[in-house]
């Protein structure tokens, strides 16, 4: 059985600045409503309400978090099938996320996508991707897209560790490097990519330095922090908008279920992952954290958690009222070459 130590994740060299109160609470209450939302996700897999394949983003939720809230308004995000967070950390309608989940008429893609296709041009979210590693030059194209308008803005291309050692991602680099264009890659390194450990399936576990032979910067980030995230995304993506070219982090994270819901997690112990949820949980460090330096009460911490649990109640009655797309659906948002 494949089994990985759990030691700390690696610091970023970055250092977390000092963070408002109210910004400590948001990032708070923005973790915890993806992790409320992502256990209500299990529940209605479990239930048969959602069809399909279904990536949890429990344990990770401080990667996002973080890189968004040092990221600027129209700033663009693409990513993999583990996406539910992302879209939520993008500012997308809980209620049109749980809808297009369930296969409704009132989801972001009408009900036709599903967990791993949703976008959201708005939020600047252009989407889950299904093929490992197609989301990396999308964003190198995205990146382009904003060299290209001279509009000051920077594209954040996630990918997990699975996806590091496919070919398009350093033909993505490359390009990037060669063209200097503004994108941030997000490694998210939950250690396990399918289901085996990266010590046994990648040449070199320092991930952030895949990019060194094109020129491009990169260092690992304690991922389970979200203050150390924001500092670290704060660097990458001011390297990236100064015109400077790409930037690399690699997150050091968890997640805590298995690579989707048909995934039992055998290759790992229910130890281990206990260990990580007692020791580096991402929420539970910032409870911990706002609690000690009395930016919050506990009162306030519950007040927050029963508003997030009426959010994700309020999604999950939406995407169950709302009706399944109409069958003339399958001819519609097609492309037609004339």
């Amino acid at each position: 059985m494949a089994k990985t130590a759990t030691k700390p994740a690696a610091k970023s060299a970055a250092q977390p600045a000092k963070i408002p109160s109210e910004q400590l609470i948001q990032h708070y209450r923005d973790m915890l409503l993806i992790r409320r939302f992502e256990e209500k996700a299990g529940q209605l897999y479990g239930m048969g309400l959602i069809g399909g394949f279904c990536h949890l983003y429990i344990g990770q939720e401080a990667v996002v978090v973080g890189m968004q809230a040092a990221s600027e308004e129209g700033d663009t995000v693409i990513t993999s099938y583990r996406d539910h967070g992302h879209m939520l950390a993008c500012g997308m309608d809980p209620k049109g996320v749980m809808a297009e989940l369930t296969g409704r008429a009132g989801g972001y893609s009408k009900g036709k996508g599903g967990s791993m296709h949703m976008f959201s041009a708005e939020k600047g979210f252009f989407g889950g991707h299904g093929i490992v590693g197609a989301q990396v030059p999308l964003g190198t194209g995205l990146g382009f897209a904003h060299k290209y308008k001279k509009d000051g803005k920077v594209a954040m291309a996630y990918l997990g560790d699975g996806a590091v050692n496919q070919g398009q991602v350093y033909e993505a680099f490359n390009m990037a490097a060669l063209w200097k264009l503004p994108v941030v890659y997000v490694i998210e390194n939950n250690k396990y990519a399918m289901g085996t450990s990266v010590q046994r399936s990648a040449a070199g576990t320092k991930l952030c330095d895949r990019g060194l032979a094109y020129g491009i910067p990169g260092e690992q980030v304690d991922g389970m922090d979200v203050a150390t995230v924001r500092a670290a995304a704060a660097k990458a993506l001011g390297h990236a908008r100064d015109g400077n070219g790409p930037y690399i982090l690699e997150m050091m994270t968890y997640r805590y279920r298995g690579h989707s819901m048909s995934d039992p997690a055998k290759y790992r112990t229910k130890e281990e992952v206990a260990k990580m949820r007692q020791e580096h949980d991402p929420i539970d460090r910032l409870r911990e954290r706002l609690l000690s330096e009395k930016h919050i009460d506990e009162n306030g911490l519950k007040n927050i958690d029963r508003e997030v649990k009426e959010l994700v109640s309020q999604a999950t009655e939406f995407a169950q009222a709302s009706p399944e797309p109409d069958p003339a659906e399958l001819y519609t948002d097609v492309l037609v070459e004339a």
